[in-house]
């Protein structure tokens, strides 16, 4: 049995390319054991035990920069970490260490260098986090959801790959968008906006959007919106016949299927997502993102001609009104943008990284 470690966390956007990076990997390379470690105070916390895969999760924090004083939870938590790190080396003898981002991956991947242990990650943003980048200097290979992110990263024994992220890909076959229409009860011809925030929602995409309906949404559009669980209570009154208001959108692949353009954050998934699909963007980043990430993404989705970043300072209703109306009434610079975001999109990103990690393992 090999055993290769995965190690991330915090949030879904450092958990969720790894598992589906960790299943690819299963599918090419049975015999190889995937273990994840994460921190005990994160996403993976909820998330793991409801999964086929082995965990250890420990005591982990991240750097508390405007608290300094708190950092010694930090610091305490690493050394009890480490040690249980190296308990679980001597079991299970891994032969590779698969770094996936956020702060419940710096100390294994740190742990693994200093024993030997070769490293590879997946770095998803298009600025990469402090973590990405301190620790590419001992990577040998990181596999980038946006090729911008090269930039940043420091350039010597790792190899850059642009991969694109890990994401579930768009059928072969697309579904036919009047049909997907008429599921979400909408005329075959309707023009659609899909609008969703991250799984948590985006309350100021939630607050423009409740005062836009209010005000008069153009007659010919039909809007997907999903407000997020935590959110919905709250704006589930607006649902009615040409605007389906909804907590959570599973399958999401009707809605890709049936929209013309999406109002989103710029997480990485999201946008991977809506890369794959072809479905041109209106990019709202959130501004408290670390480091201001998600305006980074937003930035080079755009520079790429398959988005329009909007600020959210400058997001209200007349300015996105005025936005969808252009773009609705463009379809030249619509199929552009769509096109654009197609040659953006990896839909079998999770499977060229398995093959990859597969070829450093050696054959079976």
């Amino acid at each position: 049995m090999t055993t290769v470690w995965f190690a991330g966390g915090g949030t879904g956007g450092h958990l969720y390319p790894g598992l589906a990076i960790a299943r690819a990997l299963r599918q090419a390379r049975p015999e190889i054991r995937a273990h994840f470690i994460g921190a005990r105070r994160g996403i993976e916390r909820d998330v793991l035990p409801a999964t086929e895969f082995d965990h250890t999760l420990l005591d982990l924090h991240p750097l508390y920069r405007p608290r300094l004083w708190k950092n010694w939870r930090t610091l305490l938590g690493a050394v009890g970490a480490w040690r249980a790190l190296a308990r679980l080396e001597r079991e299970q003898h891994p032969r590779l260490v698969v770094g996936t981002g956020g702060y419940a991956s710096g100390l294994t991947m740190l742990f693994a260098w200093q024993r030997g242990i070769p490293i590879v990650q997946h770095i998803g943003d298009a600025h990469p986090g402090i973590t990405a980048r301190l620790s590419a200097r001992f990577t040998r290979e990181a596999y980038l959801g946006f090729p911008e992110a090269a930039d940043t990263l420091p350039h010597g024994a790792c190899r850059y790959l642009d991969t694109g992220n890990p994401i579930s890909p768009p059928p072969a076959i697309h579904p036919d968008p009047r049909r997907a229409r008429e599921r979400w009860g909408f005329p075959a011809s309707a023009r659609v906006l899909l609008v969703f925030g991250g799984s948590q929602g985006a309350r100021a995409l939630n607050r423009t959007m409740a005062s836009w309906v209010e005000a008069g949404i153009p007659a010919e559009l039909c809007v997907i919106w999903a407000t997020g669980k935590g959110q919905h209570e709250a704006f589930a009154q607006h649902d009615r016949a040409d605007v389906r208001v909804v907590p959570y959108l599973d399958p999401i692949a009707d809605a890709y299927a049936a929209c013309d353009l999406a109002l989103v954050r710029a997480g990485m998934m999201g946008t991977s997502e809506l890369s794959a699909w072809g479905i041109p963007m209106i990019l709202v980043p959130l501004p408290s993102a670390a480091a201001d990430h998600q305006t980074k993404n937003a930035e080079a989705i755009a520079r790429a001609g398959a988005g329009v970043h909007l600020p959210q300072r400058e997001l209200d209703v007349a300015r996105l009104d005025g936005l969808v109306r252009d773009l609705l009434g463009a379809p030249n610079r619509l199929q552009a943008m769509a096109d654009a975001a197609r040659t953006r999109g990896r839909p079998h990103a999770a499977a060229e990284i398995a093959q990859r990690i597969s070829a450093l393992l050696g054959p079976q």
